[in-house]
Formats: structure tokens, sequence, C-alpha cells
């Protein structure tokens, strides 16, 4: 007896990329993580090679001719990357190349079987999605840090380090930093560790080539304004609401009908950001998105099934 086809869904974010291998009736046989695997962030070969690691691990020995259909979603996604994936998985013994597209409607199907509905996103980056049949018809924001992704946990960071270098700027001292509200102590810490520079002018340059070198320190700060928040800092709980103001009037531009799901660390992980998005939208049916390279592998498996058996097995893929 043959052993059963296989279906691949798999995630590639800024931060992380997990790779979900199932068989069609839900069951998992292969998971693994690798780093970064948004190509616009960190160049097509590093996304590639983060991609085929974390396949390598998850692909059970011998599955690559038991792949049926394969889908990866994501985040900066380009067309360069379409050759690189199908060379990874001809390596990989995959006769057909996976699906590719962006990660809004997997980060979607994370959080709902419903084929309608509008999604809103905050992890690194933020934006708001209107998915019609599994589809992406339209996208508010989600135009990267650079410009946009309003509301995601690098525009939070970045609110909170431009809020510090701004008081350096004013000639706060450098002890004061650490003195002048939880959220500033913090910012200060994440960059400077025990390092105090002589002068806040010097402090200030410090942070801001730092941040310079690598911007995803800037969204590491996310979850320090979300600590401050919660233990009341003033400063960190206004950015919050912002935040939230901002993700909100995202979605109310896409949204319709239908669910809304929850994606990304900001909105996911409960908080002051979560909150105040939840309170926006009372009325509103709100789910939160579950793991993403499942859903991948689902929406992989959806021309292979009945409408009925897909929408059974959403959360066996899904971990639901």
């Amino acid at each position: 007896m043959s052993e059963p086809g296989l279906v691949i869904g798999i995630d590639a974010g800024a931060t992380s990329t997990r790779v979900a291998v199932h068989a069609l009736d839900g069951t998992r046989v292969g998971y693994a993580r690798a780093g970064a695997g948004n190509p616009t962030a960190h160049g097509l070969r590093k996304a590639a090679a983060a991609v085929g690691e974390a396949l390598s691990v998850a692909l059970p020995p011998g599955g690559g001719p038991r792949v049926l259909a394969s889908r990866v979603g994501m985040a900066g996604d380009v067309a360069e990357m379409v050759p690189e994936l199908a060379r990874v998985w001809a390596e990989h013994g995959i006769a057909a190349p996976p699906r590719y597209e962006g990660d809004l409607t997997i980060a979607y199907a994370a959080g709902s079987a419903e084929p309608d509905g509008t999604l809103l996103l905050s992890g690194t980056g933020a934006g708001a999605a209107r998915v019609v049949g599994y589809e992406l018809e339209r996208v508010g924001d989600a135009l990267g840090w650079l410009l946009g992704d309003v509301g995601s946990g690098f525009w939070i960071g970045r609110r909170a380090a431009k809020a510090v270098i701004a008081a350096l700027d004013r000639e706060l001292p450098v002890a004061a930093l650490f003195e002048d509200g939880l959220l500033f102590a913090l910012v200060a810490q994440h960059f400077l560790g025990a390092e105090r520079p002589a002068t806040p002018r010097a402090a200030a340059s410090r942070i801001v080539r730092l941040a310079q070198a690598d911007h995803m320190r800037l969204a590491a700060l996310s979850s320090l304004v979300s600590q401050a928040a919660m233990a009341g800092d003033p400063l960190a709980m206004k950015i919050a609401h912002e935040a939230a103001g901002h993700l909100v009037a995202s979605l109310r531009r896409v949204h319709v009908s239908g669910p809304v799901v929850l994606a990304g660390s900001v909105l996911t992980t409960p908080g002051p950001v979560q909150e105040a998005v939840l309170e926006l939208l009372s009325g509103e049916t709100v789910t939160t998105a579950l793991d993403a390279a499942g859903a991948a592998a689902w929406l992989s498996a959806r021309a292979l099934l009945t409408e009925a058996e897909a929408k059974a097995l959403h959360a066996t893929f899904t971990g639901a």
C-alpha cells in the first residue's frame, strides 16, 4: 500500500520561517522553524536558505515525491522568489513548485474557516486585508516599515525611541533617563545596557547609530512599550492607544462583513494594544490567528478535499 500524500504550508516572516507538513486528513507529520524569510528585508538568498533549511527538517525522508500541493506565504514577497523556491523544491524531490503569495491571506486562514472576512495584522509590520473566497481582495496599509505599517511593532518601537531621543536632544541628563518613567528606562537599557555616555548628545547618537545599524532593534521595543503600559506608564499607554487607533482605521477602510481575524505578535499577545483594539471592535466577530504554517498547509489541501471536509479539518491543521 502506498504512503499517503502530503501537503506543505510555509509561513515566512521578518523574524522566522515555519514549515508544516501534513497528510490530507490533517495529521501533522513534520514541523520546523528557521531564520527570517522576508526577501525584502533580508535578501533573496537568505530567505530561500531559511525556507530550505526548515523544509529539510520538516519533510519526512522520501517525502518529496509524495507532496501533492504546497503553499508559501511570505512577508515582503517579490516575484524573484518564484525561481528560488522552485529550485529549493526540486532539491527536495518535489515535482511541482509551491503556490507563492504574500502572508496576509494565510494569516487570515490561520484564524477562520470562513471564506470571506478581514485580517488585521500587527507584528513587525502591520496592515488590514479583505479576503473573499480565500483570495486577497483589498489591502489597507501593509506598505513596509519605512513608509507604512502604522501601528506595527516597528512603529510602536520607533515612537518610543523617538521620545527618548527627543528628551536627550532637550538635554535630559543621561542619569535622569533611567529615572524619568519606566518606558524611558526600558528603552535606555535596551540600547545602552550598562554603558552611560558622558553627555545627552552622546547617548542620543549612540541610540541612533544602533537603530540605524539594525532597524529590528526598534521592533523589539514593542514588548517593552507593552510592559510599561501595563505598569501604568503614561507615554507607553498613549503609544499603545495610538497604535490601536491606527490599526482599526486601516481595518475600517477594507472591512465589509464576516469575521475579523487578529494576527501578528502585537495583536495575538495579551496586552494594551490588543485590549484597545478589542474595545474598538466591540460588536464585530473577532477571532485570533493560530498556526499560519498549518493554515498554509490547509489552504494547499482545500483543492484536494470537499468543502465540508476542508472546513471540518481546519482546526486540525491550524491547531485550534
